[in-house]
């Protein structure tokens, strides 16, 4: 459980530092029209700060074939000579001479490309895969569109050369990257006829990964974290488990004169023997369980895998799953040892005076599954650690279903990043009040929106959504920074835009609408949207509706609970509008969905595990303890199954009080800090439902009913006459 957890945080937590580092990602990258090598050197050139840069052109949906797979929408890049902000990761980079190709690992994986292969491109034929590439300013196919790469040097072989060719991507590294901010200003009065201009840092970069991918990083990183809590807990019962089963061999050890050192240390010897083997097999494992899944969404997010940077990790997870229990058998042996050698002999009993019930107990299934959720319950705090780790164990069950619900939903539910309409409609801002009287409609509201630029020379895009209203009724994208709209002059901005432009709350966004008319607005907030890249911005409708009357619209709907979407739908058919339902959270959110669901998989089966093994235990031990009680029951006429009923009642009161304890810490605890966690991504609902409780549950229960299987068969085995005698 720890390997799992380690390869899952270290591996996803620090993978966009790896491939920033790898890749040499620039400080700035700015996209624009095309225009010619000279124009946008010159403009380079009067930048401050600059240490380097490259350039290179981008061409976007180019037809791709390889290997029976075909693709409409791959990108294009031609690089030129300098820094390439990308990393090589397989093979090597693209030369001098025609019919070389670089394309992302993505790419390769799902197409499974090879080095060597070919990649046919629409316009320049079969060419011949040299490299594979990673390059951390998007994320990979297939969430993003494929990408190849090509030379300058090698398209002049084969086209001829030009002086001056047309770039479209400039890369800039500066000397000092805290002089970043200056450099964009003066890149504002040095851009002037460079049109279409989009321009990202690489903090940016950052933002806009992590809106593609942050909530499943941050989310999974959490579930590490609260994966390694309940592996600590687990090692530690075990240990002490461990101690309160060898109390005879203990207290016989200490009649014959041994020290408490010497049974201390004895016993850490003995639970090393048994934790240094049992650690490097669960480090092994864990490590094949989770290091595919991992490294596969790693690929997807254009990372590499931590690699041989996982050693030292997994390693001191090696040293604290030997020292947990080590530490663990200590403290109690000690403890024990310290008893005098009669109490330790006899202290694995009831007392005698419960004796006489038993034989009213002999025969009673009731009585008999009584009895043993009161042999259990004797040992009060091994029942209160074990009902623990397994009341851990099943929150972090239910959290995982709770998070595979929520992965779905962010692929196909329009809901789970802030959208709150269900449809639109293409009807006009007067057809408002029909649509409300639709039955099941809850509510309806006309939705502008245009595209238009910063008034900066950056030219900068945006798109500027707006509502005659309350704009959070229909979309409400979690706000990270400032306030929501209060008054006409006000602007909600993405993330992606305040990074591209320095807003901040309380900044001045200028934008210039598609009519000519300027509008100055004050930043109230910044929100975490999907949309447009986080390049959206959300302004009162009159705003708005004053610089661009003719601003495209359609009616937003928002459906009351449990209404039925077919029918709401056909009813706006008949008014002449056909809905369009609202677009999902994930174009391509399938393959993410697929290797998430692996790893929770991974992890949820690792984590049942450790609850069988903690149940078999536990009736393990509570037999060892108990065996001058069961043998008394066996040799009094009880078979198999009532020593099946009386481990029954001891799993019982072990899972009932855990299974409570379990549902409460993820509906209390867990479910709510983890959706806190996601709130500047997106609003999850990370609390286990009915059917998911259910199902945990039963499942518990069936791994009770396993153990008390096992170890009744285990039990019915042993002669009457070895319980009687004792040890």
């Amino acid at each position: 459980m720890l390997s799992v957890a380690l390869v899952i945080a270290d591996g996803l937590g620090g993978g966009f530092a790896r491939a920033a580092r790898a890749a040499d990602l620039p400080d700035v990258i700015v996209r624009f029209d095309p225009q010619s090598y000279q124009r946008v050197v010159r403009r380079i050139r009067a930048l401050p700060d600059i240490a380097a840069f490259s350039t290179r052109m981008e061409f976007t949906n180019v037809g791709i074939t390889a290997r029976g797979h075909r693709n409409e929408q791959a990108s294009a890049e031609v690089v030129g000579p300098g820094r390439r902000g990308y990393a090589i990761v397989a093979g090597r980079n693209v030369g001098n001479r025609f019919g070389d190709v670089v394309i992302e690992r993505g790419l390769a994986q799902a197409w499974g490309i090879p080095l060597g292969g070919t990649l046919r491109v629409d316009g320049l034929g079969s060419l011949r895969v040299v490299g594979f590439a990673e390059a951390p300013d998007d994320v990979g196919f297939p969430l993003g569109v494929p990408r190849f790469y090509l030379s300058r040097a090698g398209i002049a072989a084969r086209f001829g050369s030009d002086p001056n060719p047309q770039v479209s991507v400039v890369e800039l590294w500066l000397r000092d990257p805290r002089l970043l901010g200056a450099v964009l200003v003066q890149a504002r009065t040095t851009s002037f006829g460079l049109h279409g201009l989009r321009v990202i840092t690489r903090s940016g970069v950052r933002v806009l990964l992590d809106q593609a991918a942050g909530i499943v990083i941050d989310l999974l990183v959490a579930l590490s974290l609260f994966a390694l809590a309940t592996a600590g807990v687990m090692l530690a019962a075990s240990a002490r488990a461990e101690i309160q089963r060898r109390l005879t061999t203990i207290g016989i050890t200490r009649a014959l004169g041994a020290s408490r050192g010497y049974l201390v240390t004895t016993q850490v010897v003995e639970v090393l023997v048994v934790a240094i083997p049992a650690a490097t097999l669960g480090l092994l494992a864990g490590f094949i369980a989770a290091v595919g899944p991992s490294d596969r969404l790693l690929t997807m997010l254009n990372e590499p895998p931590p690699g041989a940077a996982l050693i030292l990790p997994l390693c001191t997870g090696w040293l604290l799953s030997v020292g947990t229990p080590a530490l663990a058998a200590a403290w109690p042996a000690w403890r024990a040892a310290g008893r005098p050698p009669v109490a330790l002999l006899q202290g694995a009993e009831l007392r005698s005076s419960r004796g006489s019930r038993l034989g009213r107990a002999r025969g009673s299934r009731p009585g008999m599954v009584s009895l043993g959720a009161r042999l259990l319950v004797a040992r009060r705090a091994r029942l209160i650690a074990t009902a623990l780790t397994l009341g851990a164990s099943t929150a972090f069950v239910l959290l995982l279903l709770a998070l595979a619900s929520a992965l779905s939903a962010l692929e196909t539910d329009p809901g789970a990043l802030g959208k709150r309409y269900q449809l639109t409609a293409s009807l006009p801002a007067s057809g408002v009040g029909r649509v409300r009287a639709i039955p099941g409609v809850q509510a309806a509201a006309p939705r502008y929106q245009v595209e238009a630029v910063d008034s900066f020379a950056l030219g900068e895009t945006l798109d500027v959504v707006a509502y005659p209203g309350d704009h959070t009724v229909f979309e409400a994208p979690p706000l990270t920074a400032g306030h929501r709209l209060r008054g006409p002059g006000q602007a909600e901005v993405g993330a992606g835009l305040a990074d591209a432009l320095g807003l901040s709350p309380g900044s001045t966004l200028a934008i210039a609408l598609p009519t000519g008319v300027e509008l100055r607005l004050r930043v109230a907030g910044i929100v975490s949207s999907l949309d447009h890249d986080g390049r959206v911005a959300y302004i009162p409708a009159r705003a708005l509706l004053h610089g661009a009357p003719r601003a495209s619209e359609q009616i937003a709907i928002r459906l009351a609970p449990g209404a039925d979407l077919a029918a709401v739908s056909q009813a706006l058919t008949r008014l002449g509008a056909p809905a369009t339902p609202a677009a999902g959270a994930t174009a391509r959110g399938a393959p993410l969905v697929a290797t998430l669901r692996a790893l929770l998989r991974a992890m949820a089966i690792v984590d049942g595990l450790v609850c069988l093994y903690a149940l078999v235990q536990t009736c393990t031990l509570t037999l060892q303890e108990r065996r001058g009680t069961v043998a008394v029951l066996r040799a009094t006429g009880a078979g198999a199954a009532a020593i099946l009923r009386l481990l029954a009642g001891a799993v019982l009161a072990l899972v009932v009080p855990a299974a409570v304890f379990g549902v409460l810490l993820e509906r209390l605890v867990l479910g709510p800090a983890l959706s806190q966690l996601a709130a500047s991504y997106a609003t999850l609902e990370l609390n286990a439902g009915l059917v998911q409780i259910v199902l945990v549950i039963g499942g518990l229960l069936v791994a009770g009913a396993l153990a008390v299987l096992v170890v009744t068969r285990r039990a019915s085995r042993e002669p009457v006459i070895a319980g009687l005698v004792g040890p």
